[in-house]
């Protein structure tokens, strides 16, 4: 097949890379943008396995670019939902403190989320919290009413009709394998044959650093994908949930708990543990591919994580088996659950950029280049904050895609 030309190739078919070639083509109509994705559909891995929050910035450091960008995002979504008729509700969301030791963790929240700019956020007492979630206990709470549900895969093949209207080509079944940025252009090629272009935009996901690779690799950042497994709450327990009710979360770990959500289908998910993975796509805990799992192991900052996290480690392990002890996360501030009032449910797996000196990168990583822009990391909540990113790629990377 011979080459084709193309002024822009956004490279990974989930929310980010469609949020991205959506503002890319709004920003300059007329485009000729190409838009790669491996599988045969779009917005498969984490785009369509994840809880379907709508977030707020409760708990990013301000002045990141999680804070910012989710904020903004979290405004454009919710614009963008109404013009398309993508269903959502803004059903607000509890944080909970079980324990006393736990509220000075839970006041660090309040600051975050009141320097972030969150509104409505108030603090709770017990008596409180039950006049909006009647059977969760705890001494003390913060409800954001901003948060919310939808169906982010909806929202993701709604931006692709979007970028379908507006020009843009997008081809599923073809996995990029290499690229060659040159000073005039960029040479991508794929499975789904090559192409030229004036730029590219990597948004790639649970592979995002070995497509970053082909052109810029960074030996130092690694993606370490980490299993989530979900339990569903049967329809007895699910009554007794209105919206989202979360623990206060570890401030040294960056997953946030088991929590419950209420979905816009109205199942109840519990959920998730954050486990390793051993694939990249490894949503069974049998699924195990050995490129991967070696690739991990190998990492020097993975040896440094799980040496300063063992513990943490080993309780997400044993949660991961032990329906007991999942259910006992539950029930620290819903104790009204019973063994028979959860089944397994789904699972998704978490692309996370991990550090060589065992640090987990938290914020948005994203590299820019001459004629080419990587998103290195883009984990929770890169669904919330996609068209602010996709926003941020258009307008820094003005001068690398002279069309």
């Amino acid at each position: 097949m011979s080459d084709v030309r193309a002024d822009v190739v956004v490279v990974g078919g989930g929310i980010v890379g469609l949020a991205t070639a959506y503002r890319l083509l709004e920003r300059r109509p007329g485009l000729r943008l190409v838009l790669l994705e491996r599988e045969s559909e779009l917005a498969t891995h984490q785009t369509g396995r994840n809880s379907g929050v709508i977030h707020s910035p409760n708990t990013y450091a301000p002045g990141s670019l999680k804070a910012r960008l989710c904020a903004e995002g979290r405004r454009d979504a919710l614009a963008f939902a109404d013009a398309r008729g993508v269903p959502y509700r803004l059903t607000g969301e509890l944080i909970v403190a079980t324990e006393p030791a736990e509220v000075p963790r839970l006041d660090a929240i309040v600051e975050r989320a009141r320097s972030n700019g969150v509104g409505g956020a108030r603090t709770l007492g017990p008596d409180e919290m039950r006049e909006i979630e009647p059977h969760v206990r705890g001494v003390r709470a913060l409800h954001v009413p901003e948060t919310g549900i939808i169906d982010w895969r909806a929202f993701a093949l709604a931006l692709a009709d979007e970028v379908r209207e507006r020009g843009g080509e997008i081809r599923t079944g073809a996995d990029v394998t290499a690229i060659a940025a040159g000073r005039d252009e960029v040479l991508v090629r794929s499975t789904g044959g090559a192409l030229r272009a004036s730029g590219v935009v990597t948004c790639a996901g649970l592979w995002s650093d070995r497509v970053a690779a082909m052109t810029d690799p960074d030996p130092s950042v690694l993606i370490v994908p980490f299993r989530g497994d979900y339990y569903t709450l049967g329809p007895r327990a699910a009554a007794l949930v209105r919206g989202l009710v979360y623990p206060v979360p570890d401030p040294q770990y960056p997953f946030l708990g088991v929590h419950l959500t209420r979905r816009i289908d109205d199942e109840v998910w519990a959920g998730p543990n954050a486990v390793l993975a051993f694939a990249r796509a490894g949503y069974r805990r049998r699924d195990v591919d050995p490129r991967d799992l070696a690739e991990t192991l190998a990492f020097p900052g993975f040896l440094r994580l799980a040496r300063r996290y063992w513990r943490t480690g080993a309780a997400e392990m044993w949660r991961d088996w032990s329906a007991r002890s999942f259910l006992a996360a539950i029930r620290r501030y819903l104790p009204d659950v019973g063994p028979d009032d959860i089944e397994p449910g789904p699972s998704g797996v978490r692309a996370q950029a991990l550090a060589a000196d065992g640090t987990l990168v938290e914020d948005f990583l994203l590299t820019v280049r001459p004629r080419v822009v990587h998103v290195r990391n883009a984990p929770s909540p890169a669904a919330t904050a996609s068209l602010a990113i996709g926003r941020e790629i258009a307008e820094r990377t003005e001068a690398a895609f002279r069309a």
